[in-house]
């Protein structure tokens, strides 16, 4: 990997080495034993602190037979109710709050594409362990104080962008709001300023890379060494074309808004082997998608998180609908690992019988030449069959006959590797449309 023309040499992430331990946070130097009673202490006073101020929990725990001291051990916590986005949407705006709205210092929500938004709010604290938690993800990936993090995650109501901008302020970094959109810009920024590090939806890295290219600039040429991507699914195959078009290391960050925002769990930049949650603010477990059954340790299922550090907003075993597994920790031993997330209970896809992931279909655009890798799933009805189209949008030079034996290509590798047949349509580039950075994987267009 390329070190970038100004970044100083001991600052370079190196595979295969431990962070330097002046580096680690206290929270980083636990045993697994201390953050296991650590956990505890905190459940059981975010558990409280919910029942105590948020009625929606008070009502979910009553009927459930639950009360916060019910929970005398961690696995206690399979005993309570599970949180959903509908609580927050039945609630809106506020009504999942636990604190005055006086002590709330920040606001964001989800897009409410498919019905209301979801509100969130943050305390001064809250927004202060934001920080903490993304400033570990960022040290994590290889970052360093003096580095330059460029953020093309979108600002605003959308979490991404505020809360990498102030982790990155907090790891002692010097941030670049480039926000998102303005390709071309983006590039200019990048080659003028030479920033070490980019965060970014995976998607949107694509499309800069495309720009690069397009520019006729190579993208092996800039000072970028470390792209954290998240936001969105991505697959191993996406993180080698990545890797290998750009020369830098591709790493995963993980979170939502409802739990707190990017900074859940971090991979490490010296194993890439999966996310560590950082089980001292979030306490994760996996259950069974359809039955609700906690799965042992190993076993893939639906992700369910609970706070453990937050005030404004609170959350008790919330259903993320991302589907991985827990796995033991490595570069950091004390914390547990997710698999990398490449799909969600609700993302999955019944096409005439068929189980059909949009990672799947991923998979196949990525081995085909002259097809960028940004693709649209649309889904629609014709008489009485479900009928799917894939939208993949072509590369830049790419001609008509190049076009029209991508397209074939990508159904039949859909039908070799899935099992069903999909109707392809090669689009021009930069025509699907994205938000915040990334495409909306599936529009499902049939009649409901």
């Amino acid at each position: 990997m390329s070190s970038g023309p100004t970044a100083p040499e001991d600052r370079s992430p190196r595979l295969g080495r431990p962070i330097p331990d002046e580096l680690l946070d206290d929270g980083e130097r636990l045993t697994r034993e201390q953050l296991r009673e650590l956990q505890l202490d905190r459940l059981r006073a975010t558990l409280r602190h919910a029942y105590d101020n948020v009625e929606q929990y008070r009502k979910k725990f009553d009927e459930a037979g639950v009360r916060p001291e019910d929970c005398r051990s961690l696995e206690d916590l399979a005993r309570f109710p599970f949180t959903t986005k509908a609580d927050l949407r039945d609630t809106y705006p506020y009504g999942m709050f636990a604190v005055p709205l006086s002590e709330v210092r920040r606001i964001h929500a989800s897009s409410g594409t498919t019905g209301l938004p979801t509100v969130v709010g943050y305390t001064e604290n809250d927004l202060s362990v934001w920080a903490d938690a993304v400033a570990r993800c960022i040290r994590a990936a290889g970052g360093r104080p003096g580095h330059k993090v460029h953020i093309s995650y979108g600002y605003g109501l959308f979490t991404g962008g505020l809360g990498a901008h102030y982790g990155a302020e907090r790891a002692g970094c010097t941030v670049i709001p480039a926000s998102g959109g303005m390709t071309a810009r983006q590039v200019q920024l990048i080659r003028d300023l030479q920033p070490e590090i980019i965060m970014v939806t995976p998607s949107y890295m694509l499309t800069l890379l495309d720009e690069f290219e397009r520019q006729g600039v190579d993208p092996r040429s800039t000072s970028l060494r470390i792209g954290i991507f998240g936001a969105e699914p991505w697959t191993e195959a996406m993180r080698r074309e990545i890797e290998e078009r750009m020369d830098i290391h591709a790493v995963d960050i993980y979170g939502l808004s409802e739990v707190m925002g990017p900074g859940v769990a971090q991979e490490c930049v010296e194993t890439k082997d999966g996310l560590h949650v950082w089980e001292d603010y979030f306490y994760p477990e996996i259950v069974d998608p359809v039955t609700g059954e906690v799965l042992p340790e190993g076993e893939s299922g639906e992700l369910v998180l609970t706070s453990l550090a937050k005030e404004a907003l609170p959350v008790v075993r919330y259903r993320t609908r991302d589907l991985t597994r827990l796995l033991p920790g490595t570069a950091r031993p004390a914390f547990r690992r997710i698999e990398k997330i490449t799909g969600r209970s609700d993302d999955m896809i019944i096409l005439r019988g068929v189980n059909v992931f949009p990672s799947q279909i991923e998979e196949v655009v990525l081995r085909v030449p002259d097809v960028a890798p940004h693709f649209q799933i649309q889904l629609t009805r014709r008489g009485r069959m479900d009928h799917m189209t894939v939208q993949v949008e072509a590369r830049h030079g790419a001609t008509p006959q190049q076009r029209e034996a991508a397209a074939a290509a990508i159904a039949k590798g859909v039908k070799d590797s899935v099992g069903v047949s999909v109707e392809v349509h090669v689009v021009d580039p930069e025509t699907l449309e994205r938000s915040v950075g990334k495409i909306r994987r599936v529009k499902d267009l049939r009649e409901k």
